[in-house]
């Protein structure tokens, strides 16, 4: 009788110490997500900039039809720079098809690339995205001055880039509409900039 006794209080014991290091630990995670900045879309300073107006292109989609990027009245377009033989390109397609269903009252997605067209076809026919306007233009890429992928373009209704940058996960994705909803070129510079002085 008194070893079970004594095996309940250690018990107790045990899991008293348990409750305390659950506590401890739930407390570092808050203390390390307070530390842990949000890393926003990669901007490079070349091509067009944040602020300015964009290069007005029409072009053939693979999928029909024209593809225009410019002034669209109500509507805003985000260029996505991709390749067929990306990993995260690939990674990052079902948050486009997730966006582009979320956010088409507002916004078209336009997937841009160049290279052999029917490579891109057969691109389009494994990955499902015979929906997005799709632009096979070194033009394009040339004119944003694309070095790295993916990378990506928002401009405004007025034709306007509103944020730009590399991109490699959701969140660097969704940066691009923070930081054009902010009025910043991206979500890095807003963090970094001086606190405003106090008179």
């Amino acid at each position: 009788m008194n070893a079970l006794i004594f095996a309940v209080v250690v018990l107790w014991a045990l899991v008293l110490v348990l409750i305390g290091v659950i506590f401890a630990l739930a407390r570092q995670i808050g203390v390390l997500f307070e530390r842990v900045t949000p890393v926003g879309a990669l901007v490079n300073d070349s091509g067009p900039k944040i602020g300015e107006a964009t290069l007005n292109f029409t072009l053939p989609s693979l999928n029909g039809g024209a593809i225009y990027i410019g002034p669209r009245g109500q509507r805003s377009t985000l260029v996505f720079f991709l390749s067929t033989t990306c990993p995260i390109c690939k990674k990052m397609l079902p948050a486009l098809q997730s966006m582009r269903r979320s956010e088409g009252r507002w916004l078209d997605i336009v997937l841009a690339s160049d290279g052999e067209e029917a490579k891109h076809k057969s691109f389009i026919e494994k990955a499902g995205l015979q929906e997005f306007p799709y632009a096979l233009s070194a033009e394009l890429g040339m004119a944003y001055r694309v070095s790295r992928l993916p990378f990506a373009v928002l401009i405004d209704g007025e034709g306007i880039v509103r944020s730009k940058g590399l991109i490699n996960s959701r969140e660097q994705l969704e940066s691009l509409f923070n930081a054009a909803e902010m009025g910043v070129d991206s979500i890095q510079s807003f963090l970094h900039a001086p606190a405003p002085a106090h008179s």
